[in-house]
């Protein structure tokens, strides 16, 4: 017969992710691993914390998106007591990686363009989070999935202004961080990076996409628009010679 201690096992704090009132394990349940997140010692008899943790677990369990780490249950375990758990995305944040000097133009293009869909994900379910910074971005050991982390505790009905141009502002702190830990320019993602934290910001996170996406979209046109005209002038050069 299978006991809670058999379940799981090589449960191990990870300090680095701790938050105010959370400490945060890694270990196997069922010899599969997982990520736990449970309230401090000092907080785990409080019923104001308790009623935090299940608050939080309410909001986050229907949460689905690629770049969102997720949430599987919600159940007490041995010697931790009452616990969140997730889905193991053990790895590096960006701020370690910025701190090791580890960052490449790929951690930078996964920056711009899965944060900005977390983000919209986020803000279309309006969940009020915890600052996007650079510790609550991580990238897988392996294969540098981007994830975020700690991305909510509440829901709204309707999100204010202010939470969603925080949004944006804290995504151009981030970005700039990432842009001046990475070896290799890149003028345009600045120059959007600068906008956000700038006096005139953009107003939506979907205006934030155009503006990341534009570039990309825009040299696709071009070269879309070249490839036809080399094709007319070819189609052209064959009709003259056939009919002179």
């Amino acid at each position: 017969m299978t006991t809670p201690q058999d379940k799981w096992t090589e449960l191990e704090l990870l300090p680095e992710w701790s938050e105010d009132f959370y400490d945060v394990y890694t270990g196997k349940k069922f010899g599969k691993w997982v990520m736990l997140k449970t309230l401090k010692p000092e907080y785990r008899d409080n019923p104001e914390y308790q009623a935090m943790l299940n608050r939080e677990f309410e909001v986050r369990y229907n949460l689905a998106h690629a770049h969102i780490i997720m949430i599987n249950d919600l159940e007490e375990v041995p010697g931790l007591g009452m616990c969140i758990i997730t889905d193991d995305v053990y790895g590096d944040s960006l701020k370690k990686l910025i701190a090791r000097g580890e960052v490449t133009q790929d951690i930078v293009n996964k920056i711009a363009r899965c944060v900005p869909d977390a983000i919209e994900y986020i803000q279309t379910n309006h969940i009020v989070h915890h600052p996007i910074d650079a510790s609550s971005i991580i990238f897988t050991e392996k294969i540098r999935n981007l994830k975020l982390i700690d991305v909510g505790f509440d829901q709204k009905n309707v999100l204010e202004v202010a939470d969603t141009t925080e949004d944006i502002r804290n995504f151009g702190h981030v970005l700039i961080q990432a842009l001046d830990a990475c070896p290799e320019a890149n003028p345009r993602l600045r120059t959007i990076a600068e906008k956000c934290i700038g006096p005139s910001p953009y107003r939506t996170v979907q205006q934030l996409q155009v503006a990341l996406h534009g570039g990309s979209t825009s040299r696709l046109y071009v070269l879309i628009i070249t490839v036809l005209a080399l094709m007319v002038a070819a189609l052209t050069a064959v009709i003259v010679i056939n009919h002179p």
